[in-house]
């Protein structure tokens, strides 16, 4: 584990450090299907990939990169249905939160059982914010599926991860994009991003005309906070290459849209692809 401006040596790569890039997965809820699609092209292209950060959604897509468990993440994106999210729902009110987080956690172990950060195919990081010191802390060591359900603990309805005695929440609070994250790991490589949260006006144009509710308007706030967080990220970051699927228009709720968010994922890869391979093959 690490925090900001304490930040541990990363664990040598696994290829190359001329070659290749990293990787910032950025949080959406439902909107990281998108990121399954995304990936793929990369796969399919053969992009090396050096390193992999992720915040919320995309802590758990980095996961199941580095793990070899796309597939699985894919066909649990395929089949999810508004009952099948429900189940996943375990009320319990108090302790700071709405919903235990069990249920999630005991599909995590499924995929992931006991596996641990340090020991996956990939140098990884993923960011979770400390409720009491307001920190941003980026997990690189430890067990996966609590990273995981850290870096996904939205604020009041999931409950804090404790995790060597820090209260974690949803990284997505400090760091949704999470650039600085990945750059950390292997110096030199530049860094691709995929940003789930900049189609505001995606998001507009699906409203507009339709009267909001007061859940609608949350989510609306949420996204412009969203937005202009990704905007001082890019700005002070410099990330060599943002993605921004147009998926604004489904929602970060749209869980059962997966078909949909996965391709528009695979389209806005596609598009920067060119780009993306000439960075991999860089020398520096």
């Amino acid at each position: 584990m690490s925090i900001i401006g304490k930040a541990r040596p990363a664990r040598a790569p696994l290829l190359d450090s001329r070659h290749g890039i990293a990787l910032a997965l950025g949080g959406g809820a439902a909107l990281g299907w998108a990121h399954i699609g995304a990936l793929r092209v990369l796969a399919e292209k053969k992009v090396p990939i050096g390193a992999v950060a992720g915040t919320s959604i995309g802590a758990l897509a980095a996961v199941c990169l580095a793990h070899d468990r796309l597939d699985a993440l894919e066909q649990l994106a395929s089949t999810t249905t508004y009952s099948r999210v429900l189940g996943y729902l375990d009320p319990e009110f108090g302790r700071g939160a709405i919903l235990g987080g069990r249920r999630i956690a005991r599909e995590l172990a499924v995929h992931f059982g006991d596996i641990r950060l340090e020991n996956l195919s990939l140098p990884i990081s993923i960011v979770t914010a400390d409720l009491d010191e307001a920190v941003e802390v980026r997990l690189t060591s430890g067990s996966a599926i609590d990273a995981v359900r850290a870096s996904m603990a939205l604020p009041g309805i999931f409950r804090p991860v404790s995790i060597d005695g820090r209260m974690l929440i949803d990284g997505g609070v400090l760091a949704n994009l999470p650039v600085a994250a990945a750059r950390a790991l292997v110096p030199g490589l530049p860094v691709v991003a995929i940003d789930l949260m900049s189609d505001y006006a995606g998001h507009v144009g699906a409203m507009r005309g339709r009267p909001r509710s007061a859940i609608a308007t949350v989510r609306s706030a949420f996204q412009i906070m969203a937005l202009q967080q990704t905007r001082a990220t890019i700005a002070l970051d410099h990330p060599e290459i943002v993605i921004s699927p147009r998926i604004g228009h489904l929602g970060s709720s749209a869980f059962t849209h997966a078909g949909e968010l996965m391709q528009l994922g695979r389209d806005a890869a596609l598009a920067a692809l060119p780009q993306i391979k000439a960075l991999a093959e860089r020398v520096v």
